[in-house]
């Protein structure tokens, strides 16, 4: 089969696209037929080398969490799944024609593989910030970054549950918060003031690592009120980098409903081949992603 992978840490042009040997469900995993794989900030930066706890590398590497596909192999212990299902969710290496899955769920009814490989550790993530950001209905939550696809899911999950959520994002994705139902506003020069002029922050997130957590700080008042999924330097200034995943096969349970109530549609951006993978992490890397990207293969 075909996979991307790596076999030192460095730029995009570290990836490259190989023969490997076919992965196989052990107990408790599903094997698919790969469709097609998610691409995520954390895909780049275990490339780059960074440290992330929950993501240990041991070199060569494939990359990769998220996938939809076809179930071919089914592991021992597994219920509920059979092979010819289309089922989305997480594993190991999902850049590749086969992958294993170590979390997933029945692909709701509706979606192409394309839109479902975009939900998964994105959907987890989302539903985790909100649960530690603490923030109730009533209460408003600050969204640095929220054009992306973590920050989609949290505008929509957010409405959802009675809690106004202003988005920072660009000019060109003021509309597209909006139709999600945030308050919108540009960042850039001026942008603390415009915020505060449209009511007093609860909670904050910061999604996109672009050196704002001093003044996130600012907007609520207390560090522990903000939580950054980008920003490694985060704890210097007292805010907790939210980096290890809580239980995905929940989180996926919960996607599914909302989707299937049409209450969250992260829409994709751009589709790439899995020979493109390095212009989709330069993409990826270069932000102002209005939704997701994908893998197609």
């Amino acid at each position: 089969m075909k996979r991307v992978s790596f076999a030192e840490f460095g730029g995009p042009e570290v990836l490259q696209l190989l023969d490997a040997e076919e992965p196989h469900a052990g107990p408790g995993q599903v094997r698919i037929a790969v469709r097609a794989a998610g691409v995520n900030p954390v895909d780049w930066r275990v490339r780059e080398g960074q440290v992330l706890g929950a993501h240990p590398t041991v070199l060569p590497s494939g990359v990769g969490i998220d996938a939809a596909g076809v179930a071919d192999e089914v592991g021992e212990g597994v219920e509920g799944i059979e092979v010819g299902d289309h089922v989305f969710g997480e594993g190991l290496s999902t850049y590749a024609e086969f992958a294993v899955l170590t979390a997933w769920a029945r692909m709701p009814e509706g979606l192409t593989f394309e839109e479902a490989a975009g939900y998964p550790s994105v959907v987890e993530t989302a539903l985790r910030l909100i649960r530690e950001a603490g923030v109730r209905p009533g209460q408003t939550l600050l969204v640095s970054g929220a054009s992306g696809g973590v920050g989609s899911a949290v505008l929509q999950i957010a409405r959802d549950r009675g809690i106004t959520v202003i988005g920072t994002a660009g000019a060109s994705n003021q509309d597209y918060l909006r139709d999600l139902g945030a308050v919108a506003t540009t960042y850039g020069e001026g942008w603390v003031e415009r915020v505060r002029r449209l009511g007093p922050v609860d909670a904050a997130l910061d999604l996109a690592g672009s050196g704002v957590i001093r003044e996130l700080v600012e907007l609520t008042g207390d560090p522990r009120k903000v939580i950054s999924i980008a920003d490694l330097g985060a704890p210097e200034f007292g805010v907790r980098f939210s980096g290890v995943a809580g239980s995905v096969p929940d989180a996926l349970a919960e996607a599914a409903v909302l989707i299937s109530q049409g209450k969250l549609h992260i829409p994709v951006e751009k589709s790439y081949t899995l020979a493109d993978a390095a212009q989709a992490h330069v993409d990826s890397h270069a932000g102002h992603t209005r939704g997701r990207r994908v893998i197609v293969v």
